[in-house]
Formats: C-alpha cells, sequence, structure tokens
C-alpha cells in the first residue's frame, strides 16, 4: 500500500518548486546535463499533441530543436503519495517554430516525480493538456464557487 494523498509540506513544496525551476531554465538554455540530472530514466514525456517522448528522446528533441524560448507557470497543485509527486497546474510556453516565427502553447500540465535514493525529486512523467474549447461550461458547483455561495 502506497500511502494516503495529502498536501505536501512546505520544504516538500519548495524542493519540488525548484527542480520545476531548473527544468524551466534547462529547456530555454537546452541545458541537456541539467535536465539529464532532473529526468528519471524512466520518464515518458508526453508533448501537446500527443507525442510521446522518452528521456532520450526528449533531451535530443530540447538539443536540437531548441524550441523553447521561455516557460510559465502558474498556481501550481502538488501533492504527495509515499515517495511520489504529482505536480497539476496551467503552463504557457513560448516557442520557436521550425519556420523561425513563434507561437504561444498553453495548457494543463500533470508531472509525477519520484523521490530517488539520493534524495532528489526527479521527473517520472509528464503530460500537457493543451487549452481548448469548452462547449459545456461552467458546473453547477463552479459557478456556485465564483458567485461565492455554498454549492452543497
Amino acid at each position: 500500500m502506497m500511502g494516503t494523498v495529502e498536501e505536501v509540506d512546505q520544504a516538500t513544496r519548495d524542493a519540488i518548486l525548484a527542480v520545476e525551476d531548473t527544468r524551466r531554465r534547462a529547456l530555454v538554455d537546452g541545458d541537456l546535463d541539467a535536465l539529464d540530472a532532473i529526468f528519471d530514466d524512466a520518464l515518458i514525456h508526453i508533448h501537446a499533441p500527443g507525442l510521446v517522448h522518452t528521456k532520450a528522446m526528449l533531451l535530443e528533441h530540447v538539443g536540437t530543436r531548441r524550441a523553447y524560448l521561455a516557460v510559465e507557470r502558474g498556481e501550481l497543485s502538488i501533492r504527495r503519495i509515499g515517495d511520489v509527486a504529482i505536480v497539476v497546474g496551467p503552463i504557457t510556453n513560448h516557442l520557436r517554430n521550425p519556420d523561425g516565427s513563434t507561437r504561444l502553447q498553453t495548457g494543463t500540465v500533470t508531472q509525477v516525480l519520484r523521490l530517488a535514493g539520493d534524495g532528489a525529486w526527479r521527473f517520472v512523467n509528464f503530460q500537457l493538456t493543451p487549452t481548448g474549447e469548452e462547449i459545456w461550461g461552467a458546473l453547477p458547483s463552479e459557478r456556485a464557487a465564483a458567485a461565492g455561495e455554498d454549492a452543497a
């Protein structure tokens, strides 16, 4: 049994946010050594269009394409189950296209990290779901919360 799902304490939150900051900087800088250190060998990275990369493929992608110009994150939810942390929150990637033009990719990311034997948090999974059209609109509970009402 893995344990219960719980919000992380401040020290764990700070450690995971530091690893995420390293990831963001290293993507922009093309720092493959930094990425290699924070990516678990079992990493699976799912890009917004559904392209799946292993750790080796993602490092090759970053090194050869140099697509990341900036990576912005919003408020992140970080929960923990034993030695596994799940990070969920918004992302905006400023990207270079193959033709030299630029674009924004916005969405919500789910990241999974594990606490390794050396005490370092490493990414084992990443999935970006791009922002899309919401045809259903807000749920009744979401409308109530936005209006400051009790949805119960």
